[in-house]
């Protein structure tokens, strides 16, 4: 029996993993294997872990999740073969990625035949600036999706959503469009009643020449962070970042990690876990636009964060 794949695409920062989160917090019977970019941003509660070998998480609740590390088909091939095979596999692309390019990959006729791509989600982030939509990634984004998912509805203003579409359909994009208040989304709307029928061949577009257009720069420190000076960082940086994430301690709250998340312009804070023996007390990863953001002034902005004393 072949598996449906469910293709989830969209820019840094536009609520992919919530949507991979719901999805997999909601099974309601499924077997659902997840292929992400990022471990760490999915929400693995240390009790709903059943095991981990092999580079797959398994979930007490039947799913099961893994990291895409390296050749795509390959790691397809490894959930193929699992006993018992999952119902459904959802791959998450990153952020920067061309779908066009996983589109094409899952045409191959074994994997199309084993394996075949039901749907594209494209999750949009609802505040996105109309002007955006003219990047040629985004466009390659919602050209092959079949459905838009508007997110962060509840982090926009009233009339956002409505403005979005109205963009979305100036693009002729024939996707049907929905809201996906905190990541939710019908699963009769992504997953089919049926698997017991031909797959269906899709045009990915035009093959885009490879660009690389956004950088990572990482930033670690083995003392506990200034909570106002981050902030004053983070509001300087903030223009030059697509996306930046972390974990850290701070002086204001010590014995406790920060989970930091930074997209589409607005920041969020929550408490994480204590931190752990042998491992820095602050991590960071930011993303930006090559040449917009130096090493040598992230370092020198960070170092400025920690706590001194």
């Amino acid at each position: 029996m072949p598996v449906p794949v469910l293709l989830v695409t969209g820019f840094l920062g536009a609520g992919k993993t919530t949507v991979v989160n719901h999805l997999l917090a909601n099974a309601e019977g499924r077997r659902i294997a997840a292929i992400v970019n990022d471990f760490g941003a999915i929400n693995i509660d240390a009790e709903l872990i059943a095991g981990a070998s092999d580079g797959v998480v398994s979930l007490a609740n039947g799913c099961i999740c893994c990291s895409l590390e390296g050749d795509l088909l390959r790691t397809l091939s490894v959930l193929l073969r699992r006993d018992p095979k999952p119902d459904y596999i959802v791959i998450e692309t990153s952020g920067v990625a061309d779908p066009g390019d996983v589109v094409r990959n899952l045409m191959d006729p074994v994997i199309l035949r084993e394996a075949p791509l039901e749907t594209v989600l494209c999750v949009m982030d609802a505040a996105t600036p109309r002007a955006a939509l003219d990047d040629a990634l985004m466009r390659s984004q919602l050209r092959v999706a079949d459905i838009v998912a508007l997110s962060k509805l509840d982090l926009a203003d009233e009339g956002a959503g409505v403005r979005m579409r109205e963009a979305i359909r100036a693009q002729r994009v024939p996707a049907v469009v929905v809201d996906a208040k905190h990541g939710e989304l019908p699963a009769a709307l992504l997953f089919p009643a049926t698997t017991d029928r031909a797959p269906a061949l899709r045009e990915p577009g035009p093959k885009r020449p490879a660009e690389e257009r956004f950088e990572t720069l990482s930033w670690t420190s083995d003392r506990p962070l200034s909570l106002p000076r981050l902030q004053q960082v983070i509001g300087r940086l903030a223009p030059k970042l697509a996306r930046a994430k972390g974990l850290f301690e701070t002086v204001e709250q010590p014995g406790r990690l920060m989970v930091f998340q930074f997209a589409g312009g607005r920041a969020t804070l929550a408490p994480g876990e204590p931190p752990s023996e042998g491992v820095p007390r602050a991590r960071m990863v930011f993303i930006a636009e090559l040449g917009v953001l130096s090493k040598a002034e992230l370092d020198a902005l960070m170092d400025g964060c920690v706590a001194s004393g």
